[in-house]
């Protein structure tokens, strides 16, 4: 009998405990607080930055260590308010490492173009995820950015606001890491894409995409 009360108790536990890391599907900052028990290279200045950090993860250990979300940037970049006042500028690298702060896109434009200067050869590539769309206080959220690269013929992924200081892989293929972060998000993922650039006319290009992949599998990039 106690052994059957010691085993009800862990299962609970584990239980509650799935409950507590389930993600929010309605929002994309991070689930976990701000900081890291890592070293990271601490650089005074962007050009500084670019000098010391070599690799991918010198990049994600400063991440996890500084990135803060902005949730009331977020909604302004929602589709409700772009159709309303137009396009808002995405934060450079150098202005986002001065400020730490932004939202999924410029948390990944940041990664990308500093994974671009210091290790060219891992092809880095935006990853763009379209969820099916929900509404937070009015606004439509539908797209979510993050960074993927390469490295001895495996796919890795990283700059998540979701989850900064996460490195996810080695994956064979992209798939894989798709189907797994639709279950970690709780929010079905109707198309993604790798790009070369976060630019509007990119993401015109994955939304004929997704519109001709609705008479097949549209997880397929």
């Amino acid at each position: 009998m106690r052994r059957v009360g010691r085993l009800f108790a862990f299962l609970f536990l584990f239980a509650l405990t799935g409950v507590l890391q389930a993600a929010d599907p309605f929002s994309d900052e991070p689930e976990t607080p701000r900081g890291t028990i890592i070293p990271f290279k601490a650089a005074d200045s962007y050009r500084q930055a670019l000098q010391i950090w070599k690799t991918p993860e010198d990049i994600n250990v400063w991440i996890q260590a500084n990135f803060s979300y902005d949730t009331a940037r977020s909604l302004k970049l929602s589709e409700t308010q772009r159709a309303k006042n137009g396009r808002l500028a995405i934060y450079p690298p150098s202005v986002f490492f001065e400020n730490k702060t932004g939202v999924c896109v410029d948390l990944a434009r940041f990664a990308l173009e500093t994974l671009r200067s210091i290790d060219p050869r891992s092809d880095p590539k935006y990853l763009m995820v379209e969820f099916e769309p929900v509404q937070v206080r009015g606004n439509t959220l539908r797209l979510h950015w993050m960074v993927s690269f390469r490295r001895e013929g495996k796919i890795y992924l990283f700059a998540d606001s979701k989850r900064p200081g996460h490195m996810a892989g080695p994956y064979d293929e992209m798939q894989d890491f798709v189907a797994e972060y639709e279950k970690y998000r709780g929010r079905k993922i109707v198309a993604f894409r790798e790009l070369d650039s976060y630019e509007k006319q990119q993401r015109a290009k994955a939304q004929k995409r997704r519109s001709e992949a609705g008479k097949g599998d549209s997880l397929r990039p």
